[in-house]
């Protein structure tokens, strides 16, 4: 309004208050047309409540349609998660290590009953009805995948109370459960919503689908969508004997329904094999939900089984859920060396300078599913790993990480993996003399209401040669990524 004003003719008092009131009724106009729209686009909830009211009260989607429409919480999500009774004993290790008995509802669904403790924090178990009336033809599938398919509507059927939306996953996947909610909290619950994201393999999605939402990942339907899609799912099922599983039936019923899948980059199918530290430290900018197939991939802290890497990866996700696995990228200007930070994980730094759009892109630490595929048959961009004994780069896992509460800050600790690196010749100070990287950072658990950005990583001075120091924050007004050469004098 200010601008305006400095922009305003000067050519006397009364014509500039003239042109002034002009411009804030105009602009008055404007914000009303503005809010009107806003509220017509996104659906508002008040407006909707009372439209309801007004309707049939025995109306079972009403209920959902209510004044704060972004206040979802973890009660109202409802896990299905698909297990094998073969694998059980193995895989329901991964379950316990984000379930909450006080606080996660769900259902795990088996083929056959299954052994358990009650001393074992894990969710209520069912066994699945009967599919033997539906026909399988895929040759290369098994029939588990019909039953499976089946989930999200024998879970509806229990006629459960106060759910918002139905999650479905396996058994060999891990929730990061504070960011599922803030994911699904941008969404409508009382609409069709059918969340989740496509696989990493480009071999798979072009079999399959890149509008599917791959199940091993997880994806989210909201309980209006839910109820319809329990009312056709049966007769759907038997149209697609052929498909091969039971992600890409839900999907040929979505399609059927109307539905398109809207992806959210949290989800991982990942459909690779080998070490995901590549995708991992270069987290794409937003908040991690889950990780599939981890009976297949490397455990992601060296020198730990894979539930030990998980359960240590979890302490901090319970100081800073919302910032788990994002990246950071600065440079030590002295030095010239590039830093990776992947918060909560793993820092990494590389001598010389790479530049933020090549480090923004996941390493090729990993292979694609179909192992004869190159690395032209992933779904993103990658980088090739640096073959040159210069370019290694030198990796700091997390060790400890701690709140601080009257600075509201974290502070991690990061240890040099101790591998063989070749030898270098070049004429620059080499990372191996660095022992110990610590790392500041302040919470934000409401980062994801804002605008998607990299936080901005700045290296601190230090007089001990062997630690880094590294505060990592929201980026400030005109702060970009570079190094900053020093002048010589």
């Amino acid at each position: 309004m200010n601008s305006g004003r400095q922009c305003m003719p000067q050519i006397g008092i009364r014509n500039s208050l003239i042109s002034f009131f002009i411009l804030i009724s105009t602009l008055y106009i404007l914000y009303s047309s503005y809010i009107h729209l806003n509220k017509d686009c996104r659906n508002s909830s008040n407006n909707i409540a009372l439209k309801h009211q007004e309707e049939d009260s025995t109306n079972p989607l009403t209920h959902f349609h209510k004044p704060h429409r972004f206040d979802t919480q973890l009660k109202h999500i409802f896990f299905g998660i698909a297990a094998s009774s073969s694998l059980w004993e193995k895989r329901k290790e991964y379950i316990k290590l984000c379930w909450r008995p006080e606080e996660t509802r769900g259902i795990v669904w088996v083929d056959k009953e299954v052994r358990t403790s009650r001393r074992e924090k894990l969710p209520e178990i069912r066994v699945s009805e009967d599919t033997s009336q539906f026909s399988y033809t895929n040759r290369q599938g098994e029939r588990s995948a019909l039953r499976i398919s089946r989930v999200v509507s024998e879970t509806l059927r229990l006629g459960l109370k106060d759910v918002r939306w139905f999650v479905m996953g396996d058994d060999d996947s891990v929730f990061i459960v504070e960011n599922l909610v803030r994911i699904l909290s941008k969404y409508d619950h009382g609409q069709f919503y059918y969340i989740g994201a496509s696989s990493e393999s480009h071999i798979q999605n072009i079999y399959f689908s890149y509008a599917m939402a791959y199940g091993g990942g997880a994806f989210a339907i909201s309980c209006p969508l839910a109820m319809e899609l329990e009312k056709m799912q049966d007769r759907c099922i038997h149209r697609y004997p052929g498909l091969y599983g039971s992600d890409d039936r839900i999907q040929a019923c979505m399609a059927e329904l109307g539905v398109p899948l809207t992806k959210e980059f949290g989800f991982h199918q990942y459909d690779v094999y080998g070490d995901l530290l590549g995708l991992l430290a270069a987290h794409p900018v937003a908040p991690l939900v889950s990780v599939h197939h981890l009976d297949v991939v490397e455990p992601i802290f060296a020198g730990m089984s894979r539930v030990e890497a998980l359960q240590h990866l979890l302490q901090s996700v319970k100081l800073d859920s919302a910032s788990i696995m994002q990246q950071s990228i600065c440079y030590d200007n002295t030095r010239f060396w590039s830093i990776s930070v992947s918060w909560g994980y793993v820092v990494q730094i590389f001598r010389g300078v790479i530049s933020p759009r090549e480090l923004e892109k996941p390493a090729r630490t990993f292979l694609n599913w179909y192992r004869d595929a190159d690395y032209i048959a992933y779904a993103f961009n990658t980088r090739p790993v640096a073959k040159h004994p210069c370019e290694k780069p030198f990796l700091f896992y997390m060790s400890t990480v701690s709140y601080h509460q009257d600075s509201n800050q974290t502070v991690g600790f990061y240890t040099r993996h101790k591998s063989a690196y070749p030898y270098c010749r070049w004429r620059m100070e080499s990372p191996e003399r660095i022992e110990t990287i610590i790392v500041f950072k302040r919470r934000d658990p409401f980062r994801w209401q804002n605008s998607p950005r990299r936080d901005c990583c700045r290296v601190l001075p230090s007089k001990n040669r062997t630690t880094m120091y590294i505060w990592v924050d929201s980026c400030i007004d005109s702060e970009i990524i570079e190094l900053r050469r020093q002048r010589s004098r």
